[in-house]
């Protein structure tokens, strides 16, 4: 057995300079020992279409691999529109289908967002659980990440500088590693 955890990383965001990814990065950093954070880009994903299923193109059956393989999930979100952007809702449903052959069945996850504004993404990391209910995924309740204020905490080069905030995602990671221990028994 490996005692290694796999975090497989999925950030929200596709833009280049994006906070969310940047955090994802700032976590690679952050996990503590006897843990490694990949993470993943999304961009190349097709629009989730059913008829596609029982075929899936080889992105997403390339996708749901890395799901498959990692111990534990950490998502990156911002928030649009109030809740969940609809390229991480996309390549969650790619990941999830067809029914009955679901990748993140049972995963771990913890849930971190980045925003400019003050409430940072709470409503978005609330539908965000909403939707792992569903999945049966089994996210971590504390502490919750939610940065806020983001042009005072990232450089220009998209590095967490922020200490306090660099010490939440630490302690994220902990309880996610401790959370995936004990449920992998």
């Amino acid at each position: 057995m490996n005692d290694t955890i796999r975090l497989l990383g999925i950030s929200g965001s596709l833009r280049k300079g994006s906070w969310n990814t940047s955090a994802l990065r700032a976590a690679q950093e952050l996990c503590p020992d006897g843990c490694e954070l990949e993470i993943c880009d999304i961009s190349q994903l097709p629009l989730f279409d059913q008829d596609l299923e029982r075929e899936p193109p080889q992105a997403i059956v390339e996708f749901k691999r890395k799901v498959r393989e990692a111990d534990a999930i950490v998502f990156a979100t911002p928030e649009y529109n109030y809740s969940i952007p609809g390229v991480l809702k996309n390549a969650i449903d790619c990941a999830s289908r067809p029914y009955g052959d679901s990748a993140w069945e049972g995963k771990p996850a913890a849930i971190m967002g980045v925003s400019g504004g003050n409430i940072a993404t709470a409503r978005a990391q609330y539908d965000l659980r909403k939707v792992m209910v569903f999945l049966d995924m089994h996210p971590i309740n504390k502490p919750e990440v939610m940065i806020g204020g983001a042009a005072a905490k990232f450089d220009a080069d998209g590095r967490l500088t922020d200490e306090p905030t660099r010490d939440f995602i630490r302690k994220m990671l902990e309880a996610l590693v401790v959370w995936t221990r004990k449920l992998q028994g």
